[in-house]
């Protein structure tokens, strides 16, 4: 088997996991490096491992190049990703700075790999939102053709970084010991509350987040159909991991809730857990440390005709960015891309 000389971009919350789930998943690399905006000794998957100062030479030799995003490395891939690529590595950015770029495929790997063909020597990785909502979608459009989509979440605060984890952490504590609570990371504190603003606001579109934005966007790009209406209410929650969504659907023609239930079965990638009367269906605390998205509370919307609610949810640190990444690799390797 060809082995690959691997960078990973980054060694905050993604990056670290970018680094564990590549040993994890025996990816073919014959040597990993690990760049950062400074040059330390970190601590990733049980073992101390070198961290080296970022700069274009880095990549010399690079084969394939994993840029965690914001929550490692922020802007990494706008002032190196390019670069990369012209040194010969190909690049998969899990930031956000390039999904929308007509040059880059954005791409879940389940659901679009084709337009891997496209590529030229850079693909993005969606947003983790979207990421874990059309891995749900996609097996009922394939089927049904979704029209409309309207979707709130639920977002962790692993999603903003380790600070905001730590932030919600000590906060807690703070409570539990009753002294003063404090909030640096969002505008109002976290535990105990919701805040429904994920992002800046968009001058694109009025009185939505840019994290809403993403979502819709990235999902007429992903599934090449600009005419799905999408609307999506993004809620950062008092959770460590995992997304979660209450997604509605609104379809061309009539939906059968077992078909769609077999349908999501045997997605590859998706797992459903739908009991309602046993209290049976996907929470947070269960999914993290999971690669697959679950979905459960399948039923008929009563409010839109053709229409169905479900719930979904997913590690946004695994499948919402960093496995997503790996699998990105993984399939370009199978396609003979790499």
């Amino acid at each position: 088997m060809k082995r690959y000389n691997v960078a990973v971009v980054g060694a905050g919350m993604v990056g670290k996991k970018m680094v564990e789930i590549l040993i994890e998943r025996s990816f073919p690399y014959k040597e990993l490096k690990i760049f950062a905006t400074r040059e330390r000794e970190e601590v990733i998957a049980g073992r101390s491992v070198k961290v080296e100062k970022t700069e274009i030479d880095s990549f010399n030799s690079i084969d394939i190049a994993f840029f965690a995003g914001t929550e490692g490395e922020k802007g990494a891939s706008k002032l190196f990703g390019w670069e990369a690529v012209k040194k010969g590595a190909v690049v998969i950015d899990n930031g956000g700075d390039f999904r929308m770029d007509s040059r880059v495929p954005l791409v879940i790997p389940e659901i679009n790999p084709h337009h891997l063909k496209q590529h030229q020597g850079f693909i993005a990785n969606p947003n983790c939102s979207t990421i874990i909502m059309l891995m749900a979608v996609f097996p009922i459009h394939k089927q049904y053709k979704v029209k409309r989509i309207i979707a709130s979440t639920y977002q962790a605060v692993s999603g903003t970084g380790k600070d905001a984890v730590d932030e919600l952490e000590t906060q807690v504590f703070s409570y539990v010991n009753k002294k003063e609570i404090k909030n640096y990371v969002y505008p109002y504190q976290i535990a105990f509350n919701l805040i429904p603003e994920i992002g800046g606001l968009s001058e694109e579109f009025t009185g939505y987040y840019s994290e809403e934005v993403k979502m819709i966007k990235e999902t007429h790009k992903i599934l090449g159909d600009s005419a799905i209406k999408v609307s999506s209410t993004c809620v950062r929650v008092p959770v460590f991991n995992g997304h979660s969504e209450a997604i509605t659907l609104e379809c061309e023609k009539p939906v059968n809730i077992d078909e769609v239930r077999e349908l999501l079965c045997a997605f590859p990638g998706v797992k459903v857990i739908d009991q309602p009367e046993k209290s049976g269906y996907p929470v947070p605390i269960n999914i993290s440390g999971k690669d697959d998205v679950y979905v459960g509370r399948i039923r008929k919307n009563n409010a839109f005709e053709n229409a169905i609610d479900m719930w979904v949810v997913g590690d946004n640190i695994r499948k919402g960015a960093a496995l997503n990444a790996v699998q990105i690799a993984e399939e370009m390797i199978n396609l003979g891309l790499l």
